[in-house]
């Protein structure tokens, strides 16, 4: 099973052990070549990602871990173009980030609603602003576009709330309306920052449920940024450990469960050895690196 055996006392050789990233059979859709970043200059300079390398392929379900401060969300600017990269390429869609537009659905651990917009208007914006969909907005959006959004929000439980505002919706509610704006474009890439952090456990594990599906019907290469080791092993396709900064890829592995899974899922013994072994591979990378998080 994953990462059986491969936790090392010394950091240094838990990629050894593991593997490191080793690329996929398919067209790969995200690709950091010896990428790294520093923010600041000269002797003040912090180096938030060490020089790193690595492939994602197209409909991969990628999960970021680590301890807090390694990185991750840096790699999710860097794909999403809100970065640069200090040295090094980052390739998304096989062309250099800014070098061709790639449609990118994002959310983060705020729903980020616009409180003035109802449900559906909110789950449509991005039909207004995001190439090819704007130039037909007028003609679309109480047509086509509506049904598109009323057909997402069915599938989430939400087309009886779709002209309600925001802040008549729960915590919960307002999330998943965030994933149907993040897809309603039919994004290449879904980037998401922690999306359910914010959540009591119970909801969290039905939004679990819920992206599950959603992956499983349209297939968007997904990129998920967590500090749930059961949401990463539930969700996922594939885990990517990173060390404590300056981060890099410690372990690349893939997770094999059968899909579409369950909450009987995380009580099998497969998934709580995946679980510990994911803690054990975090706290020894914190342990090698000073505590640093």
């Amino acid at each position: 099973m994953f990462l059986q055996n491969a936790i090392p006392a010394e950091t240094a050789d838990l990629a050894t052990a593991a593997g490191l990233p080793r690329p996929g059979t398919a067209r790969s859709i995200i690709e950091f070549e010896r990428v790294a970043v520093a923010y600041g200059r000269d002797a003040a300079a912090t180096q938030a990602l060490a020089e790193s390398s690595f492939r994602i392929d197209e409909g991969d379900f990628i999960a970021l871990v680590g301890p807090s401060g390694c990185g991750k969300s840096t790699i999710l600017k860097l794909v999403a173009g809100l970065l640069k990269a200090t040295s090094g390429h980052v390739f998304v869609a096989r062309r250099e980030v800014g070098a061709e537009d790639v449609r990118i659905g994002m959310a983060f651990q705020n729903p980020t609603l616009l409180p003035w917009l109802s449900i559906r208007k909110n789950v449509m914006l991005p039909l207004k602003i995001a190439h090819p969909f704007r130039k037909d907005w007028r003609q679309k959006r109480n047509g086509e576009y509506r049904d598109r959004a009323d057909a997402l929000l069915a599938k989430v439980g939400l087309l009886d709330f779709a002209d309600k505002f925001p802040w008549q919706l729960s915590g919960g509610m307002q999330q998943r309306a965030s994933l149907c704006r993040a897809l309603i474009h039919e994004p290449t890439l879904l980037l998401l920052d922690e999306p359910f952090g914010a959540l009591d456990q119970f909801t969290r594990e039905e939004l679990w449920a819920t992206l599950q599906t959603l992956w499983m019907e349209r297939r968007p290469t997904v990129l998920l940024v967590t500090h749930d080791l059961r949401e990463s092993a539930f969700l996922a396709n594939r885990i990517m450990v990173m060390s404590a900064r300056p981060g890099r890829i410690l372990v690349d592995e893939r997770v094999d469960f059968p899909r579409p899974r369950t909450l009987d899922t995380t009580v099998q013994p497969e998934f709580t050895n995946l679980t510990h072994a994911l803690r054990g591979l975090i706290v020894a990378a914190r342990s090698g690196a000073g505590g640093q998080s």
